[in-house]
């Protein structure tokens, strides 16, 4: 057999080499078993320091991550609310409610029908009363939707939309395809006209923009935000009381203390450690 490779042997059995008694003269290549040695503490001590600054560094990047990713809910809504008012400013008309879109932009088949079907930019008109609506059912066009489309038509977000309801409802939001989906995973942009129901504080809130989980078959209503971070949120923003001001998670049974829907001095549940929140921003508009 090659010395060398006896060598070699040798250290691998007896590791650290020169602890290691071994002849190779006779060819055997093994090292006696009263050579071989543990870790020290000092060793052992080292390694759990590694291993206690690799945990650190990940846990701080997915908290930097995590703060990014909260960042950008705040630069999204304003560069969309911006949007909205560029749009109304330029058309004189709400994105989604417009009246005379088609003129723009030219008109798509079957508008609030059954089967609707467009190419490139055409769209449909909204009825102009100023509410951001929904539509009558399942793949149907309608103004939540056709709100995202007229704005990628006008040019002030980025995207194309088909400003068409998903299959699950007339609510059903498919993220990049008929509304914009959120740097947050998971999560997707919605605009509407808010409509007072359990468990919502009992406020109207008009037309908003709200941000949340993706769901199946209906509009984002998930809930990914912690109530500490939707208290960070409205408290950069706005008036940090979850029942009043233009920033609210809307339901008020998951995300606050609040006792009922009239409780409008509650705070956010800082307590809570699991997502309990979708965000509302009012639109103002």
């Amino acid at each position: 057999m090659n010395k060398a490779f006896l060598d070699f042997s040798c250290m691998l059995a007896c590791w650290p080499a020169s602890r290691c008694m071994c002849m190779t003269a006779n060819r055997s290549g093994f090292c006696p078993r009263t050579a071989q040695r543990a870790f020290s503490l000092v060793e052992l001590s080292i390694v759990l320091v590694i291993l206690g600054l690799l945990t650190g560094g990940i846990l701080t990047g997915q908290n930097l991550i995590r703060a990014a990713e909260l960042r950008s809910v705040t630069t999204e809504f304003q560069r969309y609310n911006a949007a909205v008012m560029t749009f109304r400013d330029k058309y004189f008309a709400l994105p989604g409610d417009m009246t005379n879109a088609t003129d723009f932009w030219g008109a798509m088949a079957n508008c609030d029908a059954a089967s609707p079907s467009g190419t490139g930019k055409q769209t449909c008109n909204g009825n102009g009363n100023g509410i951001i609506g929904l539509p009558a059912a399942a793949v149907q066009t309608g103004e939540v939707f056709m709100f995202w489309q007229h704005l990628a038509n006008a040019g002030l977000i980025d995207g194309s939309y088909t400003g068409i309801a998903g299959s699950g409802g007339p609510g059903h939001t498919i993220s990049d395809e008929n509304a914009p989906s959120g740097r947050l995973s998971s999560s997707a942009w919605f605009s509407s006209h808010h409509v007072v129901a359990v468990p919502h504080f009992n406020r109207d809130l008009g037309n908003v923009l709200y941000i949340g989980g993706q769901l199946p078959n209906v509009s984002p209503y998930g809930q990914i935000f912690l109530p500490e971070e939707v208290w960070n949120i409205d408290k950069k923003l706005d008036d940090s009381k979850p029942g009043t001001g233009n920033v609210t998670p809307m339901e008020y049974a998951n995300c606050t203390n609040a006792a009922n829907a009239n409780d409008f001095s509650a705070d956010y549940d800082l307590s809570k450690t699991s997502a309990s929140c979708f965000i509302t921003f009012v639109g103002g508009w």
